[in-house]
């Protein structure tokens, strides 16, 4: 029976490969509380990856997006607002089976695929995995939800911060980047925040879904799966990977609030009255 240092020693890092802690994964009564512990622990590294990776990349593109949508030129915007319509339109569990099929099932009958900086073909290694298979996945899908709410907040600027940028004489990149962008990020903050809790929970789709998990290496539900499967008791492997959850959905929330503080900087802030406890012994 494995101590807990042991575990911490053996799976910590386990899902980054059989190269960084204990080749096989414990099995049947050798399973300690500890062993599912650190060894869900680990996968969380996957769900941190594959959020962080598509908040960043799906940042810009939701910008670019979001401007298309609001823009006057018909081509931009019906481009735009399609690509936003399937994204949000379709589940994003058949999205991954969509992609795992144009990255994995096409290549291997022969057929090639050409993307605008690659050809997929059968040895094209990095589609067929969920590290780029399915981070492209997660990408394109929450660039379209989080354009939406970007859309939504350029169209609910003020029109009196418009026509001031306007009276100082700032046109073009210049009113964008100093009125128009900083507004839209004010507005849209808080429901973007709520989106990328969403997307950090999708992450454990990525390996439900058919990408494989190269030398047993997956996210946190991959694990809890797993030890359900040999242990046949989902009330330990199920409650660990919802309080991992849990501790990231309020390291988010408290990470997203400084950013809404920062863009909420010169508006007055609202004071709550302190609460006084005044008993009445006497009516």
């Amino acid at each position: 029976m494995r101590t807990c240092a042991e575990s911490f020693q053996g799976y910590i890092l386990r899902s980054l490969g059989r190269d960084y802690g204990e080749r096989l994964l414990p099995r049947g009564l050798d399973i300690t509380f500890c062993d599912q512990l650190f060894l869900i622990g680990s996968g969380m590294i996957w769900n941190l990856y594959f959020a962080v990776m598509a908040v960043v990349l799906a940042f810009s593109l939701a910008t670019l997006l979001a401007i298309g949508k609001f823009s006057q030129n018909f081509f931009f915007h019906k481009l735009s607002a399609w690509f936003i319509f399937v994204f949000r339109g379709s589940p994003l569990f058949i999205q991954f089976f969509f992609f795992y099929s144009l990255f994995v099932l096409l290549p291997r009958q022969g057929i090639e695929i050409n993307l605008l900086f690659t050809t997929i073909t059968a040895n094209t290694g990095a589609f067929r995995t969920a590290t780029v298979g399915g981070l492209v996945v997660l990408t394109l899908n929450t660039a379209a939800y989080t354009a939406e709410l970007f859309y939504g907040a350029l169209r609910s600027i003020p029109k009196g911060d418009l026509e001031a940028a306007d009276a100082y004489g700032l046109t073009g990149f210049t009113k964008f980047r100093r009125i128009v962008w900083p507004t839209m990020m004010r507005l849209a903050w808080p429901s973007y925040t709520n989106e990328v809790i969403f997307l950090f929970h999708s992450t454990t789709l990525v390996f439900l879904s058919a990408f494989p998990a190269r030398q047993q290496s997956g996210e946190a539900l991959y694990y809890a799966r797993y030890f359900v499967d040999q242990t046949f008791n989902p009330f330990v492997a199920f409650p660990i990977v919802a309080f991992y959850f849990i501790v990231a959905t309020i390291l988010i929330i408290t990470l997203f609030s400084f950013g809404n503080r920062h863009l909420n900087r010169h508006l007055p802030q609202e004071v709550r009255p302190k609460i006084r406890f005044k008993p009445q012994y006497l009516r």
